[in-house]
Formats: C-alpha cells, sequence, structure tokens
C-alpha cells in the first residue's frame, strides 16, 4: 500500500504508529520488491551534492576582483587607442595575480568529500524475514535495521526495540555524553538533542542493541537537512574586496575630476586634440594603480604561510585579512571550548565535597581536601574499577580506550589509587551482574576475594538510594535515614543544576551474600559529577579576545545548565550575567522583534540550538554590522561556518564535513591559535593598510604630475608607458617589501577597528595628498630647474621628470614608518626587504635608460651626470621635508 513518506515528527508517534504509517512488520520487515520500489520511488540514501569548482572556475575566480575589472578597462583603452605596450604590460600583471592565487587556492583544496566517505557503509538490515548485510545507500523508509556496538547508523530511524542503546549524538547535537535510547513516544516540541527515542545518520552506536524503523533517507534526514543549509549557506563578500572596491570607485573619481579639468582647459586653451587625448589616457593609467592586485596577493599569500606554520591552514586568501577584521567570534563547546572527553569533575560524600581538576589530561586531587571521607574515597574508587564493562589499551603513541565514556572516566578514576584498575579486577573476580537498564536506572557486579563477596553499585541517584541501608560517613558505618536521603538528592540536584551528570555509588561486602538476590541492604558511598571539562588554555585565549575587543559567544546544543557551567568556567559570564538563550524558546527569523534581536546581540550563550539557528545567529550578528568567525567541529556547525565571514573548523576532532566549510582550519584544535590568527590577521592588515597608502600616493601624485605638466609643459608630461613601469615595476617591489614586514605586536591589545571603516580613511586621504603634492613639487622643481639653467628640449624634461618621480617614489617608501617611530631606526628601515626592493628598483631604473630595447619604447634617451644630479637631488626633497614634518609634529605633541 501507499506511504506517507516524509513523515513528520515520527519522535511523536508510538512504535505500532510508526510502524502502520511506514507499512512494516517488525518481525518480517520490508520485502526485497517493496524495499526496490520504494528506491526508486524516493531515491537513494546518498547525498546529491553540487559538484566541486573546476579548474576553469577556480582559475576564473582569481579575475573576480574591482581593481582587476578596472585595469582590465584600463587595458581595453590602451587597445583602442592603438597603444598596444601599455596594453600587454597590463595584462601580464593580470596572468601573473591569477596564477599566484590560483596555485595557492588549489594547494588549499581538500580532495576528500566529507559526506560520500560518511556515506560508504554496510549495515544490518531485517528483509523478507532473515537479516542481510547490504550498502547504506540502498535502505529504504520503513525498513528494519538491527543496532548493535560500533556501528555507524545508515540514516534517521524510530527506535522499536532497545536493550540499553546509547548513541554518541555530539558531532550532531554538541552533547558530549552519549544518549541512552528508549522508544517511550514523545511531545512534539521536543529538541533534537531530548529525541530519545530516535537514532540519527552519522552518529555512532557506543553500547547495547536495538532495532529502529527507518523513518528519513538521504536529504530527508537531520544530516540531509544540514547538508541542504550548507549548500544553501551564501558565503558573504570579504571586507577586502568591499574597501578595494570603496578605494577603485574614489580613484576613479579623482581621475574623471582631473581629466575634465585638464580636458575642459585645453580646450579653452585651444591645445591639440591628440594631446589632450594623450594626456587623458596617462591620467587613466595613473589613477589606477596596476601593482595592487599581485601586492595584495602576494601579501595575503604570505600570510598563509606563517599562518600555516602557527597551525592554521587556511584555504582561501581573503580569509586571512577578513579574520583579522573580526569582532564576534561564535564557538562550538563540544571539542572547541571542551576536551570532548568525559572526566570526574565533583565528589559528593557525606561529609564533604571534593572539587577534582585536570592537569595535562591526568586527573589530580588535592590530598589534603580529602580529610573526612578516606575511606569513602577509596571506596567509591573500587567500585569504580569493578562495576564497569569499558577497557583500556595501550598504544603506540597514546592509549585506546573502548566503551561508555563515564565508564573510561571512572577507570582513569580508578587508576589514581596507586594500581591500575586491571591489578583491581584480578583481586576481585567477578561472578555476577546485573545490567543497566532504562527501568532500574543501576547497574551492578558481584565479586568474590579473599576477603569474601563484595558487592559494587552505580546508578541514578533516586533508585540507588531506595536501595541503601547504611551510610559510609568516613570510617563510620550508619543507618540510612530519611533526613539522609533528603540531602543526598538536594546535592545530586545541585550538582545536576551546575551542568554535571550525576551516578551515585554504593557497595556490601560480606560472605554470605545471595547470589541471586545481592542488589539490596546496601553502602551508600557518594556522588560523582561527571563534566566535558574545559581545554585549559580556553580562559587565558578568551581573556586575550576580549581585550582585543572581540565579543566571544557560545552557540550549542547541549543542555543550558552544561553551556552556562562551562561558559562560566571559561569566563564568558560572571555572577553579574547568567543569561542563557534556550534555542527551544528562540523564535523563527521571519517573527523575530526587535527586543529578540537586541536580546541576541547581548548575550553570551546559547543552548539547544539546531543547525538552522546557529546559521540565524551568525547572520543577525553579521546583519549588525559585525564580521563574524565561526569556530566549530561537528556536522551541525557546518552552515554556519560557511554562512561567517570566517569560519573556522577544528583539524584533529572535526569531522570532515566541517573541515570542508570552513575558511581555516586548526590542526592542533586550540582556541588559543584563534587568537593568535585573529592577531597575525590584523597585522597583515596594517602591513595592507600601509602599502595601499604607500601605492595610492604614488598614483596620485602621478595624477597631479600629469595635470601640472599637461599645463606647464605639455610636451614635456610624463608618458602613459612611463607611468605603467612605474606602477608595475618601481612601485611594486616596495610595497611588497611593506606587505611582508613584521607588524605590530600590539595588536590585540587595542580593539578591532570599525568594520565599516574604509582601508583608507579620512584621516589618510589627508595624509596622501599631502605626500603626493610633496612629491609633485619635488618634480616640477626639477623640471624647471632643467629648463631653466640647462636645457629646453621637451624630452630630456620629460626624461626629468620620469627619473624624480622614479626616485621619489621609491625613497617615499621610508614615509611609511609609524607616526612616533625614529627617523633612522623604525619598522620601515629595519625591513630588509626594503632594502633589497630599493636596490633591485634602482638597478631596474638603470638598466631601462643603458639598453636601447627598453629605453627607446619608452621616449628615453641617455642622460649627463648634470642632470642625473639634478633629477636625485630633487628626489631626495619629499622625504625630508615629511621628516621633517614628522619630527615637529612629535616635538608639538
Amino acid at each position: 500500500m501507499p506511504i506517507k513518506y516524509p513523515l513528520t515528527h515520527p519522535h511523536t508517534l508510538s512504535e505500532v504508529d510508526i510502524m502502520t504509517a511506514l507499512d512494516v512488520d517488525i518481525h518480517q520487515g520490508l520485502t526485497a520488491s517493496i524495499a526496490h520500489h520504494r528506491n526508486l520511488q524516493f531515491g537513494l540514501n546518498a547525498f546529491v551534492l553540487k559538484p566541486p569548482k573546476s579548474f576553469w572556475l577556480v582559475l576564473l575566480k582569481q579575475f573576480q576582483s574591482p581593481i582587476v575589472y578596472l585595469l582590465a578597462f584600463a587595458a581595453l583603452i590602451s587597445l583602442y587607442f592603438h597603444s598596444y605596450v601599455e596594453a600587454i604590460a597590463i595584462a601580464i600583471v593580470l596572468i601573473i595575480n591569477a596564477l599566484i592565487g590560483f596555485f595557492l587556492e588549489m594547494q588549499a583544496r581538500r580532495s576528500m568529500n566529507a559526506l560520500k566517505k560518511m556515506d560508504i557503509i554496510t549495515c544490518k538490515v531485517v528483509r523478507d524475514g532473515k537479516l542481510h548485510e547490504i550498502n547504506a545507500e540502498k535502505i529504504a523508509p520503513g525498513d528494519l535495521v538491527d543496532l548493535e556496538s560500533g556501528d555507524i547508523i545508515p540514516a534517521d530511524g524510530r527506535l522499536v526495540l532497545s536493550n540499553l542503546l546509547q548513541c554518541d549524538e555530539s558531532s550532531l547535537t554538541g552533547e558530549s555524553i552519549p544518549t541512552l535510547k528508549n522508544k517511550k513516544k514523545l511531545p512534539e516540541k521536543t529538541a533534537l538533542g531530548d529525541q530519545v527515542n530516535m537514532v540519527f545518520k552519522g552518529a555512532s552506536v557506543m553500547n547495547g542493541h536495538g532495532k529502529v524503523v527507518i523513518t528519513g533517507i538521504g536529504k530527508d534526514t537531520e544530516l540531509g537537512k544540514i547538508t541542504s543549509l550548507v549548500e544553501s549557506a551564501v558565503s558573504t563578500e570579504t571586507p577586502l574586496d568591499k574597501k578595494l572596491m570603496a578605494l577603485s570607485k574614489k580613484l576613479i573619481w579623482v581621475m574623471l575630476f582631473m581629466t575634465l579639468i585638464f580636458a575642459g582647459t585645453g580646450i579653452i586653451q585651444g591645445k591639440n586634440w591628440l594631446l589632450i587625448l594623450e594626456t587623458s589616457i596617462a591620467l587613466a593609467v595613473a589613477a589606477f594603480p596596476e601593482g595592487l592586485p599581485i601586492v595584495a596577493t602576494i601579501a595575503l599569500s604570505y600570510g598563509m604561510l606563517l599562518m600555516a606554520r602557527r597551525g592554521a591552514i587556511v584555504k582561501n586568501l581573503s580569509a586571512v585579512e577578513t579574520l583579522g577584521s573580526t569582532n564576534v567570534i561564535l564557538t562550538d563547546k563540544t571539542g572547541t571550548l571542551t576536551e570532548n572527553v568525559i572526566y570526574v569533575d565533583t565528589f559528593s560524600f557525606p561529609a564533604e565535597t571534593i572539587q577534582a581538576s585536570i592537569e595535562n589530561k591526568v586527573l589530580k586531587f588535592n590530598g589534603d581536601a580529602i580529610q573526612k571521607s578516606q575511606r569513602n574515597f577509596e571506596l567509591i574508587k573500587l567500585v569504580a574499577a569493578l562495576c564497569n564493562n569499558a577497557t583500556i589499551r595501550p598504544g603506540k603513541k597514546k592509549e585506546k580506550a573502548l566503551g561508555d565514556p563515564v565508564e573510561i572516566a571512572l577507570l582513569h578514576l580508578a587508576n589514581t589509587s596507586g594500581q591500575s584498575y586491571q591489578d583491581v579486577k584480578q583481586k576481585y573476580e567477578r561472578v555476577g551482574e546485573i545490567p543497566f537498564d532504562a527501568i532500574s536506572k543501576m547497574m551492578a557486579t558481584l565479586h568474590k576475594s579473599d576477603q569474601g563477596n563484595f558487592v559494587a553499585v552505580k546508578g541514578a541517584p533516586e533508585q540507588l538510594l531506595e536501595k541503601c541501608t547504611s551510610i559510609q560517613n568516613g570510617d563510620q558505618l550508619k543507618k540510612f535515614t530519611i533526613n539522609d536521603k533528603k540531602k543526598i538528592l538536594e546535592a545530586g540536584d545541585e550538582m545536576s543544576q551546575n551542568g554535571l551528570r550525576v551516578l551515585a555509588f554504593a557497595y556490601r561486602e560480606g560472605k554470605d551474600i545471595n547470589h541471586e538476590d545481592y542488589l539490596r541492604d546496601l553502602v551508600y558511598i557518594g556522588l560523582i559529577g561527571f563534566l566535558d571539562p574545559p581545554r585549559l588554555d580556553i580562559k587565558k585565549a578568551i581573556i586575550s579576545c576580549r581585550n582585543a575587543g572581540i565579543k566571544v559567544v557560545m552557540i550549542t546544543g547541549d543542555h543550558p545548565k552544561t553551556a552556562l557551567n562551562i561558559a562560566a568556567k571559561v569566563g564568558l559570564v560572571d555572577d553579574m550575567n547568567q543569561t542563557v538563550i534556550n534555542g527551544l524558546e528562540l523564535p523563527d527569523t521571519h517573527s523575530l522583534t526587535k527586543e529578540w534581536k537586541n536580546k541576541i546581540l547581548n548575550t553570551s550563550v546559547f543552548a539547544r540550538t539546531t543547525p538552522k539557528q546557529k546559521l540565524d545567529i551568525a547572520e543577525i550578528f553579521q546583519n549588525a554590522g559585525n564580521i563574524v568567525a565561526m569556530t566549530g567541529d561537528g556536522v551541525n556547525d557546518a552552515p554556519a561556518l560557511k554562512k561567517a565571514d570566517v569560519g573556522i573548523a577544528m583539524g584533529l576532532r572535526g569531522t570532515q564535513v566541517a573541515k570542508e566549510s570552513a575558511n581555516i582550519v586548526l590542526k592542533n584544535d586550540s582556541f588559543t591559535s584563534i587568537a593568535e590568527a585573529v592577531g597575525h590577521g590584523r597585522e597583515i592588515f596594517n602591513n595592507i593598510k600601509k602599502f595601499v597608502v604607500y601605492l595610492v600616493s604614488c598614483n596620485l601624485s602621478e595624477i597631479f604630475i600629469v595635470t601640472a605638466l599637461g599645463f606647464y609643459a605639455p610636451a614635456s608630461t610624463v608618458l602613459p608607458l612611463q607611468i605603467l613601469f612605474l606602477n608595475i615595476v618601481t612601485d611594486v617591489f616596495p610595497a611588497l617589501a611593506l606587505g611582508l614586514g613584521k607588524g605590530d605586536k600590539t595588536v590585540m591589545k587595542r580593539p578591532p577597528r570599525s568594520p565599516k571603516e574604509d582601508i583608507v580613511t579620512h584621516k589618510d586621504w589627508i595624509k596622501i595628498a599631502w605626500y603626493a603634492l610633496v612629491i609633485t613639487a619635488s618634480v616640477l622643481l626639477a623640471v624647471i630647474y632643467c629648463e631653466l639653467f640647462i636645457t629646453k628640449d621637451h624630452q630630456i624634461l620629460n626624461n626629468v621628470a620620469f627619473v624624480t618621480l622614479a626616485f621619489a617614489q621609491l625613497f617615499h617608501v621610508f614615509n611609511m614608518s609609524s607616526p612616533r617611530s625614529k627617523i633612522f631606526r623604525n619598522e620601515v628601515t629595519r625591513n630588509h626587504f626594503v632594502w633589497y626592493a630599493l636596490i633591485l628598483c634602482t638597478a631596474l631604473v638603470l638598466l631601462v635608460f643603458m639598453v636601447p630595447y627598453f629605453r627607446l619604447p619608452m621616449g628615453l634617451i641617455v642622460l649627463n651626470l648634470n642632470i642625473w644630479a639634478v633629477a636625485i637631488v630633487a628626489s631626495i626633497l619629499p622625504l625630508i621635508l615629511i621628516q621633517l614634518y614628522k619630527v615637529y609634529k612629535n616635538f608639538n605633541a
């Protein structure tokens, strides 16, 4: 019969209802023919992924930049006016720039497809009454799948049979502790992490056995919905691209303004149309900083390499600078702020409460603190070792733990007693076991030793206390009273409210214990609270981010109390601010009020969030004008990682889906590396700002010089090819040296720059105009002096202008030092790349004059020494004037 698929809210249906809805028999399963028909009707259990960008699309992407568009336009203008040399030169610049970016991005690309890899699994399915092992792709809605410890869950399903089934869903929900499953139907609004009657594709079975009816395959699974969000999440335009576009527009307006003034004046004066046109082309070429794309690309590439050495793999160039602009970090909890390993956190004994600590992943206790409860402490470690089915095996590099994470934590506790848990188990031979189940909520083991029989019990406090008749209070054994029970339950509730998972422990010993009925007359020992603890370096890293003006926000799928506990431990919240937004309370983005948006922007902890809500929260912060970095390691983080301005995935613990969605992958999984990377990104931006100011001031001086000479000596004005040579050759190498210099190490002690701030601010434009005017004045001074005292030859005067401008721009690099730095000892003079650039560029200028093949096309001639002397002296004047002005300004500051 036809079935209704996909089902809505299958967790609200009973086992009978789910089997009726999907027309499946609990004993026979589906028939092979029905399963095949449903595969044809609903598709395979696989994701339809967008194919990766082709080789050509990656290459084409390198040309998608505002500066590149402008340079291409300049090249077309040059072609139109038959200035082929200029057009070819610009084309070479564009190709070199594209190839640098292309090869770096191809090198960073990951060939592994995460979702396909996740799909290559097999599963056991009941069909025609028999158990078959099939490829997970061929699962159909309604299939009856058999699950046991170690299995990867192949699709979403509703539990119809469960025997202590526990699933690790941390990559999907953010919860560190495995979920114990049961068959009871649940309310419709139950959060994903609380849907204990469901299993989800991509999770793993830790313990137990169960059977599920498949309710969702492929794109209809929770993992499939996340994949759709990843595919639909649109990456935003990077801040650097926006700033370069704004800069380009301003340069165009400056060029148009100067061109209109020159052309209008020329027409009024009756100048030759061809001369006006040639000068206008020279102005157009001068306006565009042809070297900017190459310098920006290489500076970002150098940043990529440095960050890789520091443990951060950057997958695309723009992410380097964008990270430096970040003022909000949205971070996952499990595996990012925490270890993603369960440890013992707190002991609650009848006489005292003791806090444990983790040092280098080793459980530590303050020996002086365990005074009144030494006997309880020794007993609870004994029970932890005996009432336990987990194992820890030695490995080549590190130990391998198998079993329930809580039981593994108890083995680590047992190992602190001075002997290994294996030695303890050898002394106490296990002769009986009552396994944990959802009704009793306890596990008990019976052991035989030289002293007699010993019963070890652990379980939920309320259920275990019902079996207790005595209480261990230090060395004394007392009768268990109702008042004792009340105090213990209150202590357990307090621990639970602090986000801990709580288990109670008890024992019984004697020679006459009934092997068939030993879960009674127990002696209560104490409570243990378990926690996935924060990483040791997290608190310091968060303080560093806060000092740098960066807001850190935790977004997790875990319980609110657990989230708040971790947030308090790492310093995200304090006693005055305990606000947590529960994802169950969060309205849909379409119905968010202004008050809700403000509440979201002022909250540091979000719990029980879905992948869609993570995506929405990232977008709300972005729409408020923030530059957002998102960190995470789970499948549930992938959409937000892609949506954020910078997505940062954990390389060791992170799922492959998260790594593929991110811009940056941390090889050491350390949040501290994020703070360091932000600082490095800020250093890179400061370097970019320096070379942009340098290049733009050089370009603006060319515009002023072409305009001024166009009025004063039109026949001697700087030619388009000469300007192109300066822009592409002599300007590029000093700018590149600035981009590769060591940055300011104090950047993380200052707040981030405003995301709305242009790369060149109003204050910077005043400086640029001042620099350009001083350079222009020196060039005009050299031309006027030569015309008055040496020669009136137009070509020689043109060459004087070219040489003076070339060296004035080279010396101008020393004006890029910080305002309060010393003249001869600063970050520019200490940058050895700057000195290499000056030597190289000087050699290139001399080479152009010496080789006829280069000299003649550029309109250059051999100059005598006195003309060279005038040009060099004039070119040093801007450096002297600007440095003297800096000294004067600092003196009066």
